[in-house]
C-alpha cells in the first residue's frame, strides 16, 4: 500500500507538468496549428530581418502558430513542453548545459527541429558571430549533441572556407521519395551561399544537392544542401540555404522549408508543392486605386500592401473609367482631385455605383468635380473651393496633431478604436445630415466628422478625410481604417447591412 502510494505521489509533479502544457496549448495557441518556437537573437547574419521573414513564411502558410525567443540561453524543458517544433535561426554563443540538454531531450523525445543556414555553424567550435570580413575571436568547444541532432556540421575548418562567393546555382532533389521532396519539381535555382565540405552524420538523409563550382571558390563536387535526420524519436530538417531575406524569398527555399518544418513536427506533409509561393488568393478582392490632379508621397502606395486584395493603379480618372470597371473590379478607391470627367467616364462610374459596387473616397478626392452635383450626392459631402450661396468656401490646415475618436459603432471602426495622427484638417465642408458617422475630432481647424458612410444607395460608399501625407500613411490605425473601409464596401466585413 505504501509502495503504491509512493508511486502515485512521485507521478503527481509529472502529471501536473503535462497538464500545465496542455493548459498552455488550449489557452494561448490557435487550435489545429503546429506550435513553433523560433529561436534567434544572435547570428553572424542579419537575424533581425531573417527571423521575422521566417515567421511570416510559417504563419502565412496557415499551418503554424509561432512564438519567437531572442535569448535561447534561458529555455528549459517547461519552456519547450507546449511546442511541437523548434526552428533555429541562431548562430551565436552556446547556451549552457541546461538549455542545450532541454533541446536535445525535446527532439529525442519525439518533437521536431528545423535548423536554417548558419544554425549549423554556431555550435561547431569555430569563431561564432564571424563573417568573412571580420573575426570576433570568440571560440567555444563544440556542442556534439547539436551536430548529432542536425545531422551535420564542420568538425574542423574546411580547406576552402565554409562556402564560396554568393552566386546563382541550380539545386537538384536527389531523393524524390521523401515526404518533403515528393511531388516537388526536380530542380530550382537559388542565389545564395553554397555551403561545402560539411561532415554529415550517418543518420542524415540527403534530399538535395548543388554543384559547388571552383570558379566561385567551390569544391568542384555536388554538395549536400537539404537533408533530414532522425534523432531518437524526433525528426530534424536542415537547409544550408537562407543567407538573407532575398534568399528566403526564393520559392524553392520556401516550399522545402515549410514542408520540412511540417514533416519535422508531425512526420507527415500536407502542404502543397506551391506552399510559400507568392500567389494571389483566388478570392482576393479586385481594387482599383485612382490618383491624379494632386501630388502625394509614394508612402500612399504602402497603404495597399495587403494580402486581402489585388490592386491596380490608374494615374488619371479618365484612364480608370475608360471602360470595364464594372466587371473587372469590386472596389474603386479615389485619391485623385480631378476637375472633370467626360460623358463616357461619368456613365461608367454611375453604372459601377448603380451595380451596388464599393467606392472609397480618400482625403482630397472630395474636392473633385466641382460642377457635378452627383459626385457630392455619391460622397455624401463636398469641400467647397469657392463660396456657394449661403455656404462659405472650405479651409484646410496642414500638420495638425489630431485625436480621432469613433463617432459611433460600426464594423469599420469597432476593431480600431481611437487614433492619434498628424494630418491635414478640412473645415467648412458641406456634409449631408444623412451620413453615418464613423470618426470625429474636436479641433478648431477642422470639421467634427472626418469619416462617414454615405447615404447613397445602392452603392456602398465611405469617405475618409484623413490621409494627406506620410505620417498618416505609415500609421497602422489609418491603414486599418482604409482596409476596413474597402472590405466593408465590398461586403466582406461583419455587419454588411449597417449604414
Amino acid at each position: 500500500m505504501r509502495f503504491r502510494l509512493g508511486l502515485a505521489l512521485l507521478a503527481l509533479p509529472l502529471c501536473g507538468a503535462a497538464q500545465d502544457a496542455a493548459d498552455v496549448r488550449a489557452r494561448f495557441f490557435q487550435p489545429g496549428k503546429i506550435r513553433v518556437l523560433l529561436l534567434s537573437g544572435r547570428n553572424g547574419h542579419d537575424w533581425r530581418a531573417t527571423t521575422p521573414y521566417l515567421r511570416q513564411l510559417l504563419v502565412g502558410s496557415g499551418r503554424f502558430d509561432v512564438r519567437v525567443v531572442e535569448e535561447p540561453q534561458g529555455i528549459t524543458a517547461e519552456t519547450l513542453a507546449p511546442y511541437d517544433l523548434v526552428v533555429s535561426d541562431y548562430s551565436g554563443p552556446r547556451w549552457g548545459g541546461a538549455a542545450e540538454g532541454a533541446l536535445e531531450a525535446f527532439v529525442r523525445g519525439g518533437k521536431g527541429l528545423v535548423a536554417v543556414h548558419g544554425a549549423a555553424y554556431g555550435f561547431s567550435g569555430h569563431d561564432v558571430l564571424a563573417d568573412r570580413h571580420q573575426r570576433t575571436g570568440i571560440t567555444q568547444p563544440p556542442w556534439p549533441g547539436h551536430a548529432q541532432m542536425v545531422g551535420g556540421s564542420w568538425p574542423k575548418a574546411p580547406s576552402l572556407q565554409f562556402h564560396g562567393a554568393r552566386h546563382s546555382f541550380e539545386v537538384t532533389f536527389v531523393d524524390r521519395e521523401h515526404p518533403v521532396s515528393k511531388g516537388l519539381p526536380a530542380t530550382f535555382f537559388a542565389t545564395d551561399e553554397l555551403y561545402h565540405q560539411m561532415t554529415l552524420e550517418a543518420s542524415a538523409r540527403v534530399l538535395a544537392t548543388a554543384y559547388s563550382d571552383p570558379a566561385t571558390g567551390g569544391t568542384g563536387k555536388q554538395e549536400p544542401l537539404l537533408w533530414v535526420n532522425r534523432y531518437g524519436s524526433g525528426r530534424v530538417y536542415f537547409t544550408a540555404l537562407g543567407h538573407e531575406v532575398a534568399a528566403l524569398q526564393n520559392d524553392g527555399f520556401a516550399v522545402a522549408f515549410l514542408r520540412g518544418a511540417e514533416w519535422a513536427a508531425t512526420g507527415q506533409v500536407t502542404l502543397p508543392a506551391d506552399a510559400g509561393a507568392v500567389k494571389p488568393r483566388s478570392d482576393a478582392l479586385r481594387v482599383l486605386v485612382v490618383t491624379g490632379g494632386h501630388d502625394y508621397p509614394t508612402s500612399f502606395y504602402s497603404v495597399f500592401d495587403r494580402p486581402d486584395w489585388t490592386w491596380d493603379h490608374a494615374a488619371s480618372n479618365e484612364a480608370a473609367l475608360a471602360g470595364g470597371a464594372v466587371s473587372k473590379y469590386d472596389v474603386l478607391v479615389f485619391y485623385d482631385m480631378s476637375r472633370d470627367l467626360g460623358p463616357e467616364g461619368r456613365g461608367h462610374l454611375r453604372a459601377f455605383a448603380e451595380a451596388g459596387k464599393g467606392i472609397v473616397v480618400l482625403h482630397h478626392a472630395i474636392v473633385s468635380y466641382p460642377g457635378w452635383d452627383w459626385w457630392e450626392e455619391l460622397v455624401g459631402g463636398r469641400y467647397l473651393e469657392l463660396d456657394d450661396g449661403a455656404w462659405k468656401r472650405s479651409t484646410y490646415r496642414h500638420d495638425v496633431e489630431l485625436l480621432v475618436r469613433p463617432a459611433g459603432a460600426h464594423p469599420i471602426v469597432d476593431p480600431i478604436g481611437p487614433m492619434q495622427l498628424v494630418d491635414e484638417t478640412y473645415k467648412g465642408m458641406r456634409i449631408s445630415p444623412k451620413v453615418v458617422p464613423l470618426y470625429a475630432i474636436d479641433h478648431p481647424d477642422g470639421d467634427r466628422l472626418v469619416a462617414w458612410v454615405s447615404p447613397y444607395a445602392p452603392a456602398r460608399v465611405v469617405y475618409v478625410q484623413l490621409g494627406h501625407g506620410e505620417p498618416a500613411h505609415r500609421s497602422a490605425a489609418y491603414r486599418d481604417l482604409v482596409r476596413n473601409a474597402i472590405l466593408w464596401c465590398a461586403g466582406r466585413l461583419g455587419g454588411e447591412n449597417r449604414r
